[in-house]
């Protein structure tokens, strides 16, 4: 029993983040969250409940961004995965989810995150000050899954990284924030939403906010915070290629028949 309460002792102080460090569990929930999300996007455009789950990917993406660096041997390493992953990956976000080139898919998001972290880590020539300032109007200029909100999001989630209590509230304060000028939900899994009530006059606003698509990304806050025991891990090549594969299927799919006339032309 004292050689258990030690060991948990020990584990708890190599921790180096106050949050959940099982990030291989994780990344399999964000996979599934967001596959749910574009499945929801590209054939069920109808069905609210697929787009707010598909909400919960982001922060579990950004959090599991954060451990990574805060782990990682090499951050330059990570930041080249990053970019190349996302080159590959933009033709495959282009057809599955008919977005333009112009249009950048989610790892510019995370790649100009980390960078940001980088420039906050590194501390060369004053970089901690001028790096986040930098990825903010780089992600100002490019449009990109989330733009400068998400590259915001994920310096910020790494300055609290090792406060529990710091990630709670960020997550909310942000969720709220998060919600605004997105659309609002006026029904999901069978239940209305409320917008209103009697009795608490000054909570319209936040009742608005809440209502708000956006703002259930803060489903992903007890995954972020509850710490696992056990980790499970997948191999790097499975994780960086169900991105682009996902979207590539899906890309077919919403695209067979143009597909299929290239193919019985060339024949």
């Amino acid at each position: 029993m004292e050689q258990d309460f030690v060991s948990l002792e020990m584990e708890s102080f190599s921790s180096r983040t106050g949050g959940n460090e099982n990030t291989g569990l994780l990344k399999i929930l964000a996979v599934l969250f967001m596959i749910t999300d574009h499945v929801g996007v590209a054939f069920f455009p109808q069905m609210i409940e697929l787009r707010i789950i598909g909400r919960i990917a982001m922060p579990l993406f950004a959090w599991c961004l954060c451990v990574g660096a805060e782990y990682t041997r090499n951050i330059w390493k990570y930041a080249l995965r990053l970019l190349l992953v996302g080159i590959i990956a933009q033709p495959c976000f282009m057809l599955g989810l008919n977005h333009e080139w112009r249009e950048l898919n989610v790892y510019a998001t995370l790649l100009c995150g980390l960078l940001g972290i980088a420039a906050i880590r590194e501390k060369r020539f004053g970089s901690q000050y001028w790096g986040p300032v930098l990825v903010i109007l780089i992600s100002c200029l490019l449009k990109m899954d989330y733009g400068w909100q998400g590259v915001a999001f994920i310096m910020l989630l790494y300055g609290c990284r090792k406060s529990r209590s710091s990630i709670i509230a960020l997550m909310f304060a942000f969720c709220l924030y998060w919600g605004q000028g997105t659309f609002s939900i006026r029904s999901a899994f069978g239940i209305p939403a409320i917008t209103e009530i009697s009795f608490l006059p000054n909570a319209k606003r936040l009742l608005a906010d809440i209502a708000r698509i956006e703002f259930w990304a803060i489903l992903a806050l007890p995954m972020m915070i509850l710490p696992l025991k056990k980790n499970w891990k997948l191999p790097k090549w499975v994780w960086y290629s169900i991105y682009p594969v996902h979207l590539l299927i899906i890309g077919m799919i919403r695209h067979w028949d143009e597909i299929s006339g290239y193919i019985s032309q060339w024949m």
